[in-house]
């Protein structure tokens, strides 16, 4: 909240797939802007878009509102007096909506105050009354952990309890069976039911889940999660929380303690445990099926448009035509001498101007800012990102700068491609600390930065859509005396750190390894290389196994990224060759010309909408795309297509740029050139913007007009502070 534009698609397919199933649906809302600025207009505004959304939807909508809120680690906690009056904003927004209620859900109590948020209210300052509920001056366990954080039974429908069952209190991971009446004691504990359900005649929500850690040893994931589930089930069902409305199992792994430790909450992880749960949940006395009418296939007219029929084709026939006369023009007329590029021994500004169009992608995707600019930068010239290129294009250039270097020494290179990535290991680390220190700033929403929401174009695939992991978990252990054994390891492998910058660590390996790759080289060992690499991305993309402990394996997996950067390296060490071959044979270039357009041509059917002005193809339906999708151009797996696609859109955009070189470069070389030339700078830079924009709520609220001239902004201020070598001294290049 507010909702971006980018979410609405999402939201609106969760709520057709909960209506095909005949579900009541239930929506986490967590605001993105400070708790005092949820006021009744904002309120409004976003039950009016919801609403909206939700148009046609038969079940009953549960709006939970920034659930935890007596927790310290929501941006929202601990800070009862603004989140009851923003809670009752909320609420009175949603009171004439028949299908909406609203869910209050506080963490469960045990371990109150937790760690205590820095927005909490200070001993001595307005509001910390209400923390103090014993009035001893003093806030800490004996206070009451859910009271004060109550909006009111005027404004609550159902409430809930977020409770776990975890023995860990915190502190190192250990895997244990739950106690005989473990989860009746938490739902006593404070008498929360009594308080809140059974004497308020409140419906209950249970969030619930079970510990358990791959690495701790003990008892076996199936006996702990078998075992609570059951008790779960045998306390949903009981006389003694009659109350009890539902129950949410939270499907998640995360990371916690030394950042290295995978924590698997879910239930649905191993085939043997679903079959238990299924099991346990038909030996139950509770009874499931649909609770309202089926839907099929909700339809949300105000997100983009939709091309299908004739109208398909036509755009079809347009596309190729365009791609035919680019490719026939140079060939046939022979355009004026001065159009073409003239080749430079000492550097190459096509490369140059094709990593400053990768790097204007990755700010803008990273920023995610609703903006037209998505509408470029979003898979918009095929199934591919600038995550793609920039790490294709990167090879290239130490192929062209180093490969005739390899060829008089081998140690002069291994010197200074050793020296590149221990610079830029350096900055990766100094960028996990100062977004570290950004994230423990008062008053600063760091979020943005040190989590990230799975946009189902990751290693868990669609599934995962909308799953949040915290980026940084565990590393507040830093702030601890004596610092656990395990946190320096972890931080120097590069397992904390912000996801748009991840990338990082893979340029770190792939730079150490260059040297051997560029000796063999000089020793014609090109197809060996090749097809090792291959062999290796096939691999990877197959067993799909990880290396490295380090963050970015999660993104860029070493095994299957470092095809893309050892293609790119084989073609700078060979590119004059490649160049003139391909010259020679312009049928290829032709192919790879009519391969980009049909990769563009199929991209533009994707059902994932950016915004209302967006514009979709309907080629096939919308589950046949995405399972397309996803075995032939899966992003974190590199899908066979899309490597495809890399390839021939780079052979492309270098023979245009060659042909066209001259209009090309007056209409856009100004600004594309200079930022391929400083992409490290403008990659470090564009962090720190991102925190500036999360932290700026008009641009939160996904104005697509504002939000564009914000995103020409940011490219402007990039293209100023390189031009101007600003800070160039400090910051690397």
């Amino acid at each position: 909240m507010p909702i971006k534009e980018s979410d609405r698609g999402y939201v609106r397919e969760f709520l057709s797939q909960s209506a095909a199933t005949g579900a009541h649906a239930l929506l986490t809302v967590n605001p993105t802007v400070p708790l005092a600025a949820v006021d009744a207009a904002k309120a409004r505004e976003f039950a009016h878009e919801l609403e909206s959304l939700a148009s046609g939807f038969p079940g009953k909508l549960l709006i939970r509102f920034a659930p935890d809120m007596n927790a310290g680690w929501t941006a929202w906690g601990q800070q009862p007096d603004t989140y009851v009056t923003a809670f009752r904003a909320v609420a009175q927004a949603f009171e004439s909506r028949d299908n909406a209620l609203m869910l209050w859900q506080p963490f469960l109590g045990r371990d109150y105050p937790f760690g205590k948020n820095r927005s909490a209210p200070a001993p001595g300052t307005a509001g910390f009354a209400s923390l103090d509920t014993n009035s001893d001056g003093v806030w800490n366990g004996a206070d009451d952990p859910y009271a004060p954080y109550y909006p009111g039974d005027a404004a609550v429908d159902w409430v809930g309890l977020s409770a776990y069952h975890d023995d860990t209190g915190g502190g190192a991971a250990v895997n244990t069976l739950p106690a005989a009446g473990e989860l009746a004691a938490m739902l006593t504990g404070a008498d929360f039911y009594g308080a809140y359900s059974a004497a308020r005649g409140k419906p209950l929500l249970l969030q619930t889940a079970a510990y358990y850690s791959p690495a701790a040893g003990g008892p076996a994931e199936v006996e702990i999660k078998s075992a609570w589930w059951k008790q779960v089930l045998a306390e949903a069902a009981s006389a003694r929380f009659y109350r009890t409305g539902a129950v949410v199992w939270d499907e998640k792994t995360n990371a916690r303690d030394t950042g290295d430790l995978t924590i698997d909450w879910r239930l649905t992880g191993r085939a043997d445990l679903s079959a238990a749960a299924g099991a346990a949940v038909r030996q139950s006395s509770l009874v499931t099926g649909p609770v309202t009418g089926t839907v099929q296939g909700l339809s949300d007219d105000s997100a983009g448009s939709v091309l299908a029929g004739t109208a398909v084709w036509v755009a079809a026939v347009a596309l190729f035509l365009v791609a035919g006369a680019l490719w026939l023009v140079p060939l046939r007329s022979r355009p004026p001498w001065e159009w073409t590029y003239r080749d430079s021994f000492s550097r190459d500004s096509r490369v140059d101007m094709l990593r400053g169009l990768a790097i204007i992608l990755v700010v803008v995707n990273h920023v995610g800012m609703t903006s037209l600019f998505q509408l470029f930068t979003q898979e918009a010239i095929g199934f591919v990102s600038g995550a793609e290129l920039f790490v294709l294009l990167s090879g290239l250039v130490l192929g062209m700068v180093y490969g005739p270097k390899a060829r008089d020494g081998f140690g002069e290179v291994a010197s200074r491609t050793s020296r590149r990535a221990g610079k830029l290991y350096v900055t990766a680390l100094t960028v996990v600390a100062v977004v570290f220190v950004i994230s423990l700033l008062p008053g600063v929403n760091a979020d943005a930065l040190t989590t990230f929401t799975d946009q189902g174009t990751g290693g868990a695939g669609r599934s995962g859509a909308g799953r949040t992991y915290d980026l940084y978990a565990g590393m507040q252990a830093l702030l601890q005396f004596p610092v656990p054994a395990g946190v320096i390891p972890a931080i120097l492998l590069l397992q904390f750190g912000p996801w748009q910058f991840n990338v990082m660590g893979l340029y770190v390996v792939m730079l150490l390894i260059s040297p051997l790759i560029l000796a063999g080289l000089t020793r014609g060992k090109a197809v060996w290389i090749l097809a090792g690499s291959v062999s290796l991305y096939a691999a990877g993309s197959v067993f799909r196994f990880r290396l490295l402990p380090s963050q970015f394996e999660d993104s860029f997996p070493l095994l299957v990224w470092q095809v893309l950067f050892v293609l790119g390296l084989v073609g700078g060490y060979y590119r004059r060759p490649i160049v003139a071959w391909l010259s020679a044979h312009p049928w290829l270039i032709a192919g790879c010309t009519l391969l980009t357009a049909g990769f563009a041509f199929m991209s533009w059917a994707n059902p994932h909408v950016a915004n209302e002005f967006d514009v979709r193809l309907q080629l096939l339906p919308d589950a046949g795309y995405r399972s397309m999708y996803d075995h032939f151009f899966g992003r974190t797996y590199l899908g066979p297509g899309r490597l495809l696609n890399v390839l021939t859109l780079l052979v492309t955009a270098y023979a245009l740029l060659t042909a066209y070189w001259k209009p090309v470069d007056k209409a856009v070389g100004w600004l594309l050139i200079p930022l391929g030339q400083a992409t490290l700078y403008v990659f470090i830079i564009h962090v720190l913007l991102i925190a500036v924009v999360a932290n700026i709520p008009l641009l939160q609220e996904g104005h697509i007009w504002l939000n564009t001239a914000a995103n020409a902004a940011i490219i402007a201020l990039l293209w100023v502070m390189v031009r101007k070598r600003f800070l160039f001294g400090i910051i690397p290049t």
